[in-house]
């Protein structure tokens, strides 16, 4: 049997399209904008969108950050490795000075000290009324010049680099010297007096009347008094230094 084909071209396009499946494009794009048109995609889509930019911020910031700490740490070690020698030799200074300042000050003690009692005796001589004897007087305490030296302990110090290091004490302790005086006086006056003149040297303080009361010496009615006061140390001020001059012959 013979065929024949009226209509021209229509063979040639059936065996294309018999090749494989056609792609409708325009389905496709319709499709895809009802997808898009869901608010949960569109939401999904911008939180990624949005976390990304927030991460990449951050990463920008700690990179910067670190880079800046980086040079700040590498300028302070240099700082320490060229400072560290001078800190040495500060730390040196400072012992050799605290060591001539405490030989000062246990000078000066001593030197301060030496001459505790003959400041007593001038000093009480020149305060006592008339009608007025001293029975005797006592003490407890001694002077730096008799006692051995001591020094406050030193306190330990935190240095730049964690350790410690210990100073060296420069205050000399001194001992308290308190003194009693007992003594007779016919005026009660003169007590008065007395012990005003004791408050107003500047080698006693915290002059105080224990006691008094009466008493009879060799017949004759007296006050009996008994002071407590405290050997202070006068300052550079309060003392008259002359220098001492011998003739040699």
């Amino acid at each position: 049997m013979i065929e024949i084909n009226l209509l021209p071209g229509s063979g040639k396009k059936a065996r294309k399209g018999a090749s494989g499946p056609k792609m409708n494009l325009g389905a496709s794009l319709t499709g895809l904008r009802d997808k898009v048109r869901d608010p949960w995609l569109v939401g999904a889509i911008a939180s990624a969108a949005v976390g990304i930019l927030v991460v990449g911020a951050l990463w920008m910031t700690q990179s910067t950050r670190e880079g800046r700490l980086d040079d700040a740490l590498q300028k302070a070690v240099q700082d320490s490795t060229r400072y560290s020698s001078v800190l040495r030799e500060r730390e040196m200074a400072e012992a050799k000075r605290d060591t001539v300042v405490r030989s000062l000050n246990m000078i000066r003690a001593i030197d301060d000290d030496r001459y505790i009692w003959p400041h007593v005796m001038d000093e009480v001589s020149r305060a006592l009324p008339p009608y007025t004897w001293l029975v005797s007087l006592g003490f407890s305490g001694v002077g730096q010049a008799q006692s051995p030296i001591t020094t406050v302990p030193a306190a330990a110090v935190d240095t730049s680099h964690g350790r410690k290091r210990k100073t060296i004490a420069t205050t000399v302790v001194r001992d308290t010297i308190r003194l009693r005086l007992v003594g007779n006086t016919v005026d009660i006056q003169a007590l008065t007096r007395f012990m005003k003149a004791l408050e107003v040297s500047p080698f006693f303080e915290q002059v105080q009347l224990a006691k008094s009361e009466r008493a009879n010496d060799n017949g004759k009615e007296v006050t009996q008094f008994q002071l407590d006061m405290m050997y202070s140390r006068p300052g550079p001020t309060d003392v008259r230094r002359v220098p001492l001059a011998v003739s040699v012959r």
